[in-house]
């Protein structure tokens, strides 16, 4: 193992929370470029801002749960070497010193590798080593990142480690501290660009997260840290920053576009607000967006009290796109101002990795593949996810299983041992497979890709059917006589696969036939109907027991239990200490879907 993963790095970027960072000094640019107007020389500036967001863990063009180099459909590449090559380039194109390079969040998590070393080899051992992603975006330069929602995965501690080893600020205006309010991470981060010949060009990142952190990560930020809406803290911080000086106004914003949000009315802050700061906040010139996964090269939204167009870019995900932000400023009566922006993306499948990133993590690289090529049990026969949106199917009834037994023996002793324990789970990916043989943790993983934990909640049998109508609304409401069409089935209002629970433990129909609310037909357990008093035990990832999708009563349902240890690794050692996995332990045809009383399938 090499020995840059030990190597500690000096934090240069930034020495505390709440700090807020004034910057780094750019070396001097070309002179600044001038134009005859009205007889008079008119200087003129040009600066780039190029970002990345939703990075997730993807240093290098790998699917770990494949084993192999990722493809798609599309084509896409993915990885941060693939993005150094892009970075590079641009700044070749721009000159370095005219450039800065920005990320808005979820870094820490999302892949193995990720996963490895933040648990297996944790950064926050004594003696740890440098977490991957930090060692290649500090070989690239990065001048700031926004903390997304999924930074705070692995607790404060892991987080703080990160931040540690991170030669660049992690920004957060909107992350306080619970008991004085004050910024927890450096709200944002100013950089002076030399222009010969002309003032010097100020330039100011303010960087907003998610507020839905107060309920994903509920266990690791409650009473410790607190999440208040990026319009208010965007009107509070962008009028600082212009009267510091500040030429540009840049956001780097961990939200999405779209006005919405998954969690319903449980907080008063809006998930998906980043064209909303840009409508309503004056001052700002450019917001990098993140958090929803989509591409958007350029949108322009217009400030509702100046007039005056906000130009935004969401660079898809995983290192798959790098957003552009061309930036004209033109110096007039005593000061620069922003005269254009110009927003675009440029794709990583243009590009090959750079070889630098790849010198520097190939070690890591090649021992988080050795982990997930475990083996630890063997299959029976094939399990694959590619009907399981739409068909009970027996791999989900496997975390069902797991989820179930992990949870009646934590409850062993206690006064809910005798309650009925049920679970839920969901069809996270639609390509996932265990195939039949040798089963590695790297199948097992990508049946369950995310890092949730396990969560006992209390529920009624009526809030059980509350909760059961709300998730078959993930159904498009379907004629008896209509032709199926499986592709165009589900995802009804957009709701993702992730957003659609199985309940293990009952047996019930979902009749797609009828309208929202009324879709739930023959629920029974034990085969008698459910009575609505009876209590149940569900066991529940973390993410739906802080009310994630907004399902009704779980979050406020009374919690009996909770673990910080992942389901994914639950999982690997139900099936380790069975040696085989075989679904005639595990799998039952719980639900169907039916029309009018008849099975679709």
């Amino acid at each position: 193992m090499s020995l840059n993963r030990r190597r500690f790095l000096k934090k240069s970027a930034v020495t505390g929370a709440g700090v807020a960072l004034a910057g780094a000094v750019a070396t001097p640019a070309a002179q600044a470029a001038e134009a005859k107007k009205g007889g008079r020389p008119v200087k003129r500036y040009s600066l780039t801002v190029m970002g990345t967001t939703d990075l997730h863990g993807h240093v290098f063009n790998w699917d770990y749960f494949k084993d192999a180099e990722y493809k798609d459909t599309a084509g896409n590449a993915q990885g941060l070497a693939r993005i150094s090559t892009l970075v590079n380039a641009v700044r070749k194109e721009k000159g370095r010193s005219n450039t800065l390079l920005l990320d808005a969040g979820d870094t820490i998590q999302g892949t193995p590798l990720t996963y490895y070393y933040a648990k297996v080899d944790p950064i926050t051992a004594k003696g740890g080593p440098v977490h991957p992603m930090a060692q290649a975006m500090n070989a690239i330069g990065y001048d700031a990142v926004a903390l997304g929602n999924h930074e705070f995965n692995y607790g404060i501690e892991t987080l703080r480690k990160f931040e540690e080893q991170c030669r660049f600020p992690l920004l957060g205006a909107n992350a306080l501290d619970a008991k004085t309010l004050k910024p927890a991470f450096p709200p944002y981060f100013m950089k002076t660009f030399h222009v010969k010949g002309a003032p010097s060009v100020k330039v100011a990142v303010l960087g907003l997260t998610n507020p839905g952190i107060a309920i994903w990560d509920k266990a690791y930020v409650q009473g410790k840290l607190t999440f208040p809406g990026l319009e208010e803290q965007a009107a509070k911080w962008v009028p600082k920053l212009r009267s510091m000086g500040a030429d540009v106004v840049v956001v780097s914003a961990h939200s999405g576009s779209s006005g919405t949000s998954s969690y319903g009315d449980q907080l008063p802050y809006v998930e998906n607000s980043a064209a909303l700061v840009a409508q309503q906040v004056p001052g700002i010139d450019a917001i990098l967006v993140g958090h929803a996964h989509v591409e958007i090269p350029e949108l322009k939204v217009t400030n509702t009290a100046t007039g005056k167009t906000v130009v935004l870019s969401e660079p898809l995900a995983y290192a798959e796109r790098l957003s552009l932000f061309d930036i004209e400023l033109v110096f007039e009566k005593g000061k620069w101002s922003v005269e254009s922006v110009a927003a675009s993306v440029r794709n990583s499948n243009s590009v090959a990795d750079d070889p630098k990133i790849t010198k520097l993590l190939k070690d890591e690289h090649d021992v988080v593949v050795a982990y997930v090529n475990q083996v630890v049990g063997t299959a029976t026969q094939t399990l694959t996810t590619v009907e399981a949106r739409y068909k009970d199917a027996p791999i989900i009834d496997l975390i069902t299983k797991v989820q179930e037994d992990v949870v009646r023996a934590a409850l062993v002793g206690t006064e809910y041992a005798s309650l009925p324990v049920i679970a839920q789970a969901s069809p996270f990916s639609r390509t996932s497979e265990i195939p039949a043989g040798n089963v590695t943790i790297r199948d097992l993983s990508g049946l369950y890709v995310y890092d949730n934990t396990l969560v006992a909640k209390v529920l009624t049998g009526a809030q059980v059917r509350a909760y059961l109508e709300y998730s078959a609304n993930y159904f498009v409401q379907t004629a008896a006589g209509a032709v199926v069409d499986v592709e165009k089935l589900t995802n009804a209002n957009n709701r993702p696969d992730y957003n659609y629970d199985y309940v293990s433990g009952l047996t019930y129909d979902i009749d797609i036939a009828q309208a929202e609310g009324s879709r739930i037909k023959n629920l029974a357990y034990n085969g008698a109907a459910l009575d609505d008093a009876q209590r149940f035990v569900l066991a529940v990832n973390n993410y739906r027991a802080n009310g994630g999708g907004a399902f009704p009563y779980v979050a406020s349902a009374t919690e009996v239990w909770s673990e910080s240890t992942e389901i994914r690794t639950r999982i690997a050692e139900w099936v380790t200490a069975k040696g085989s996995l075989d679904p005639a332990e595990f799998a039952s045809v719980d639900w169907k879907l039916t029309r009018d009383g008849t099975p679709v399938f």
